[in-house]
């Protein structure tokens, strides 16, 4: 693949661009006021707080001295504290030879060093925040399941089946009893594949059974980005009925067989808003992460599937809800971590690994799905982001971090030299990472 046979996919490379800038920049925002706050509040001096790199295009200087600017160059940002020789808090050797004592303090390299520890570490730590903010006023909004297995709004299907209905209490299904929502999906789980079961309903203060469609039919409940089932426009609501001509009445099903298509291109019968429709793509070779932390490769289209309804819903409180943050973005930190050890180890594939022109173009997707995903993507990033620069190299805040338990172990931190050496090492790794993960963007499929 050649960068030019990128560009289509992109759509509107503007909206792309403007989505990849804004998601950046608010990034960046929260993780450089996260380094600014936290030394202001440690008694260091911030001159500059920079949005971008370049030419500035506006900035104004607030009452405590520091210029808040916005560069031409929206691709990161920085804080430089007094004392700084340059955006990558290098120290001035020239300029701190001249001040006095109390003037050293208020810099990031006079000040003591639990405060330019809390400092650097305060960037990362703020991007988790707003993840955690993030994911937490998701749960909030949209709510989480109720406790028992009760039914909301029911999803369209081609089938007239007026069985399940926006309230009914789910008592058993197939004889079983399912008295709350763990139980019930272990036990939709255990079902062999069937076009209908019996559900057995309280509806309207009454017991009754009814014959409904399968839990988890080949339904179409999300599609992901850069999938095959996205480049041949499959959506939310279709409903597959046959694979290469072979009726699928499952999720399960559709998915064992697009395992076992190992690659091959397939032609799905899709039902579309009362239409029916065929659609032809080829299943892509994708790494999986495994609950054990380990990965497996799967052939698959990219879509999720999900129940035949939409299960009632309540408002979580916000404790509950700050915890389930907490899980989430540490969901993403576990899964993201073992993605790179599986990826170093060879187990995985490194074309795992995205760069700027594949995670642009997933900003442009998102964004293009509507504010809610573009969101949550943004908060998904932001942890990638935070963990990122918690790895322990020169340049990075991980590699600071380093330099700081250096010192607190030997009582006195690396020489001007040697930090030289090593932040050049730095910028060598990351610049090289670069390359390879845009090699990835251009050449991996």
């Amino acid at each position: 693949m050649d960068i030019l046979g990128l560009i289509p996919s992109f759509g509107n490379l503007a909206f792309t661009l403007l989505a990849f800038i804004v998601a950046l920049s608010v990034i960046v925002a929260v993780h450089e006021y996260g380094h600014y706050i936290v030394g202001r509040w440690s008694g260091i001096d911030a001159e500059v707080f920079s949005i971008g790199f370049g030419p500035v295009l506006f900035s104004r200087v607030d009452r405590r001295g520091t210029r808040w600017q916005v560069a031409a160059l929206p691709f990161g940002g920085y804080v430089k504290f007094l004392g700084d020789a340059d955006a990558a808090s290098g120290k001035d050797a020239e300029a701190m030879e001249g001040m006095a004592e109390t003037e050293r303090r208020r810099t990031m390299h006079g000040a003591p060093l639990w405060a330019r520890s809390a400092t650097v570490a305060a960037g990362p730590v703020f991007n988790f925040v707003l993840s955690i903010l993030v994911f937490a006023g998701f749960f909030l909004a949209s709510g989480v399941p109720a406790d028992r297995p009760v039914v909301g709004d029911v999803k369209p299907l081609p089938e007239a089946i007026d069985a399940l209905r926006s309230g009914d209490v789910i008592l058993a299904v197939e004889g079983t009893p399912t008295p709350d929502n763990a139980t019930f999906m272990s036990v939709v789980d255990g079902l062999d594949p069937a076009p209908t079961v019996t559900y057995t309903i309280e509806r309207d203060g009454s017991e009754e059974q009814v014959e409904g469609p399968f839990p988890f039919p080949p339904l179409v409940s999300s599609v992901q980005p850069q999938s095959a089932a996205r480049a041949a426009d499959m959506r939310a609501g279709d409903l597959v009925l046959a694979v290469d001509g072979e009726a699928v009445t499952t999720f399960s099903e559709l998915r064992e067989t697009i395992v076992a298509s190992e690659g091959a291109p397939v032609l799905l019968d899709v039902w579309r808003e009362g239409e029916l429709i065929e659609i032809a793509l080829a299943p892509r070779s994708t790494d999986l992460p495994l609950p054990d932390g380990g990965f497996e490769t799967r052939w698959l289209i990219g879509i999720t599937g999900g129940l035949v309804f939409e299960p009632e819903t309540r408002r979580p409180g916000p404790g509950e809800a700050a915890l389930m943050g907490v899980q989430q973005t540490w969901s993403i930190i576990t899964m993201s971590l073992s993605g790179l050890y599986h990826m170093v180890t060879g187990a995985i594939s490194s074309c795992n690994l995205s760069g700027p022109i594949g995670i642009a173009e997933l900003s442009g997707t998102m964004a293009s799905e509507g504010a809610a995903d573009f969101l949550w993507f943004i908060a998904v990033l932001s942890t990638a982001v935070g963990l990122i620069n918690l790895f322990p190299i020169p340049v990075l805040d991980g590699g600071h971090l380093v330099f700081h338990a250096w010192e607190a172990v030997t009582g006195r931190p690396p020489s001007d030299r040697a930090l030289r050496i090593l932040m050049a090492i730095g910028i060598a790794l990351i610049a090289t990472l670069m390359v390879f993960a845009v090699f990835n963007d251009i050449f991996c499929p």
